[in-house]
């Protein structure tokens, strides 16, 4: 939905279809509109208890209070209410960008571990019109998985970006239509991810180095030794692999969270279930196939 007069998108319109709640505004803004919503309630609050008549000790314990309340009952939830759009701006920017784009699309490439490669990836788009939305590098031996979402004019095709990822030096390039839904809030991006690996298990360590825009680790040297622990800084995450060992993950400079680490295993259950019942129903059918039929033409 977008606002009717401005033709722009609402805050409501970042609420989750699930729970209903908006996304967590950032800290620095967050802040801010607890002070824009507190300061001029306080300062009245300190004019009047300090022209009272009341004791020192007193009017501490009051102004104590004051505080307090102020901060629990009123100033967020006023920030939150009367600055909901300044505190949601970034998320709503993308959203409108998203919402006003004639046609999206994902595109998956391998580019060659060369500077200058994505460079010149990018430089074919950019001649065909696309507006890259969004971008994920996944190292891999002598290379680099690209995956970009990108805008484009209705005029453009699937055959066309095809072409201009191919003259920019891309190979093993796929594209697919997207949505604007799985790019502008986490909950829906995550259960795009679900959909793709219950589809495909074979997407399980793209997907989850897509959600939690980590590094998949390929190179042997970077990888711990058969034997170690995994780091204690919390920057390299493990999870089991649906047909042998573990895929390592590694985001340097920001630890993984219990919460993303949580989602990535459910990721990997949801492959390794996703695997077991293709293998069940393919012995069902293998099975049925060479049932004997029973006599009468019964099966």
């Amino acid at each position: 939905m977008t606002d009717q007069a401005s033709g722009r998108p609402r805050a409501d319109d970042l609420s989750c279809d699930v729970c209903g709640h908006l996304p967590r505004p950032t800290k620095t803004r967050l802040t801010l509109a607890n002070v824009a919503a507190m300061l001029p309630i306080e300062l009245a609050v300190h004019a009047i208890v300090v022209r009272s008549e009341l004791s020192y000790v007193a009017k501490v314990l009051v102004l104590t209070l004051a505080a307090t309340v102020l901060v629990i009952w009123v100033a967020e939830p006023s920030a939150m209410r009367l600055l909901r759009r300044w505190l949601h701006a970034p998320a709503l920017k993308q959203r409108g960008r998203l919402s006003a784009a004639p046609a999206l699309w994902r595109l998956r490439t391998v580019i060659s571990d060369e500077p200058g490669a994505l460079q010149a990836v990018t430089a074919e788009l950019s001649r065909l019109g696309a507006n890259i939305l969004d971008l994920h590098v996944h190292p891999v031996p002598d290379g680099a998985v690209d995956e970009l979402v990108v805008a484009t004019t209705e005029t453009v095709s699937s055959e066309d970006l095809l072409a201009a990822v191919s003259a920019g030096g891309g190979v093993d390039t796929r594209v697919w239509p997207t949505t604007a839904l799985a790019l502008a809030d986490s909950q829906t991006k995550a259960l795009s991810l679900s959909v793709r690996v219950a589809a495909d298990p074979s997407e399980l360590p793209l997907a989850v180095a897509e959600l939690l825009r980590a590094d998949i680790v390929t190179d042997r040297l970077s990888a711990p030794h058969p034997g170690r622990s995994v780091p204690g800084d919390g920057t390299v995450m493990k999870i089991p692999s649906p047909w042998h060992g573990a895929f390592m993950f590694s985001r340097p400079g920001e630890p993984f969270t219990p919460a993303e680490s949580a989602r990535a295993h459910r990721l990997a259950e949801l492959a390794e279930q996703a695997e077991l019942s293709a293998a069940l129903r393919e012995r069902s059918g293998a099975a049925t196939r060479q049932r004997p039929a029973a006599p009468g033409g019964r099966s």
